[in-house]
């Protein structure tokens, strides 16, 4: 009996995994195929885009779409602009978030306990509600029209607060004690102690900010005047006319935008689960 009872569990096990696996490949493919459906369209003709009926796959791959996208937006300027905002916001996002998840976890006082309530009820606002105050600050400091119009008003994140001082809890007080006792000061112990314990946060964060602000387009819109100064997905926004559309160009040019972000991705996401919290630590 207790064999066939052993003998039953594992068939119960390997058929509950089996249906798990199968469940999850649907899901992967439902999230997909669209995105592919995107990408072979790139390659595809105008002609072939709309033609019915419609087909995943081109009957007549072209690279043309790269081409005249490539040749129709100044790229290397607009991605510049992109890459320039993106880079110095993420840097700025991850020390501001730090610093503040840092004191929010390891700083007993009752007005930071509500303070980081109130930066909390923020993730609850829509960003439309914030962007006519924000853009009435903007105008009235002079940064209208300019990079760091688009950069500051994007440094703090609940979001970025919110992981930080999540990761910074589970952290024993025992080892900042221990660093106390040794002399250390709060800036060496936040910078080499707490920071390097955060690798992981730091890069799930940079990668999650990088993306944000690659893909901004509401805002750089609204600040932004100077066509030399736009970012690439309100220079792809222009390639939109008033009374048709140039679908093979506007697809091309967005796989085009695509490709950094993949790029970074593959780069930083090894080191997501690259760390140990308790390092440093003896038991």
């Amino acid at each position: 009996m207790k064999n066939k009872s052993q003998g039953a569990s594992v068939l119960y096990d390997k058929t509950s995994s089996s249906l798990l696996t199968v469940g999850l490949w649907i899901v992967a493919f439902l999230y997909l195929f669209p995105l592919l459906w995107f990408i072979l369209s790139s390659f595809k003709p105008g002609s072939e885009l709309f033609s019915y009926p419609l087909t995943l796959l081109p009957k007549s791959p072209t690279f043309d779409n790269y081409v005249n996208s490539w040749s129709t937006l100044d790229f290397f300027t607009y991605i510049l602009n992109t890459s320039k905002a993106a880079i110095i916001t993420t840097i700025l996002t991850v020390l501001a978030s730090a610093s503040c998840g840092y004191a929010f976890a390891k700083y007993d006082r009752k007005w930071l306990k509500f303070f980081f309530m109130c930066v909390i009820a923020t993730t609850m606002l829509p960003t439309e509600v914030i962007m006519n105050p924000t853009f009435s600050v903007i105008k009235m400091l002079g940064l209208y029209d300019s990079s760091a119009g688009i950069i500051i008003p994007s440094i703090n994140t609940a979001t970025g607060i919110f992981m930080f001082r999540t990761f910074f809890v589970s952290v024993p007080d025992d080892l900042i004690e221990s660093a106390r006792i040794d002399g250390a000061s709060e800036g060496k112990i936040f910078f080499r102690i707490m920071l390097p314990l955060a690798k992981p946060v730091i890069m799930a964060l940079s990668i999650f900010s990088f993306q944000w602000r690659w893909n901004d387009y509401i805002w750089p819109l609204i600040v932004l005047n100077d066509p030399k100064k736009y970012t690439l997905q309100v220079a792809i926004r222009s390639l939109v006319g008033a009374e048709n559309i140039n679908w093979s160009l506007l697809i091309g040019a967005s796989v085009i935008s695509l490709i950094p972000l993949l790029l970074v991705f593959i780069v930083f996401q090894r080191y997501i689960l690259d760390s140990n919290v308790t390092s440093g630590l003896k038991d």
